[in-house]
């Protein structure tokens, strides 16, 4: 099997979860290689995402290395099944930078979605035509043809609300966002009236933080914390000027997840939330 020149998120955090695995128990990857009878650097592959392993490969290992956590073991195998092609995502590869594929795959499998956002929106929360004028604006200044593709993709992520088990949502926006006139007064208001029709829905949390409050201060960088089905495959998203980063270390998890939390703790109340948003609204 060839060695994949760009693995996805989710492809690497399988390989680090079974390195974690096997360093739990102190084997060497020359053991593993031997039980599965291939080569070390085989192992070294798998464990960094650059090659795949089929799901009875993943239960031996996890025998060999004492797991007994079924619904850990269960989420591996599961991934073990995603292959290039089958979502639609896929359709962009080539197309679109890579991280907007990982983005995708991200919102598509996680069971709960927590944005911190500064001075935009969620993607998934963003009408066409707002993103259309966000992409239009880059700089330096895209071809036509991929600020379409761009905007198509951002509104095909909002396809996780029509899964018959959307992902719970919590959106944590300053109020320096909601007053961002991108696109025109036109385009500004019909994004917060929908921004409002969104929060409505169930499962789906508001939360503003105005200029007003005090203490929260760390408008840097979005955030995109994308909760798997279980805790292993948690993974942060941070976004900012230079491009974006993709993390799942413990340390890394816990302090954004304390962010988080800080954030929407200094933030207004959903329903607090939503009025406010109107209220910029109607000053359009």
């Amino acid at each position: 099997m060839p060695a994949r020149s760009n693995p996805t998120v989710r492809q690497m955090r399988l390989g680090e979860e079974l390195k974690k695995l096997r360093n739990s128990v102190n084997r060497a990857a020359r053991e593993a290689a031997g039980l599965l009878a291939t080569d070390q650097a085989k192992i070294s592959h798998i464990e960094a995402g650059k090659i795949g392993i089929s799901e009875e490969r993943v239960r031996k290992l996890a025998v060999f290395y004492e797991c007994n956590d079924t619904a850990l073991i269960e989420a591996m195998c599961a991934i073990t099944h995603e292959q290039r092609g089958q979502f639609w995502w896929d359709d962009y590869r080539g197309v679109l930078p890579l991280g907007f594929l990982d983005i995708a795959e991200l919102e598509h499998h996680a069971a709960q979605l927590r944005y911190l956002q500064p001075v935009t929106f969620p993607g998934v929360l963003q009408t066409e035509d707002h993103a259309r004028a966000l992409f239009g604006r880059s700089l330096p200044p895209l071809p036509a043809n991929e600020v379409e593709a761009r905007v198509d993709h951002r509104m095909k992520r909002k396809g996780i609300f029509d899964r018959e088990n959307p992902p719970a949502l919590t959106a944590t926006v300053h109020e320096a966002a909601l007053r961002m006139r991108v696109g025109g007064r036109q385009v500004a208001r019909k994004q917060l009236e929908h921004l409002i029709e969104m929060s409505e829905r169930p499962g789906i949390t508001l939360r503003v933080i105005p200029f007003t409050n005090e203490d929260f201060i760390d408008l840097t960088h979005t955030v995109l914390y994308a909760s798997g089905l279980v805790p292993q495959f948690d993974t942060v998203h941070i976004d900012n000027l230079y491009g974006g980063r993709f993390l799942g270390g413990a340390t890394e998890l816990e302090n954004n997840r304390t962010l988080l939390d800080f954030a929407e703790q200094a933030s207004l109340g959903p329903v607090e939330s939503r009025s406010f948003v109107h209220h910029i609204a109607r000053e359009l």
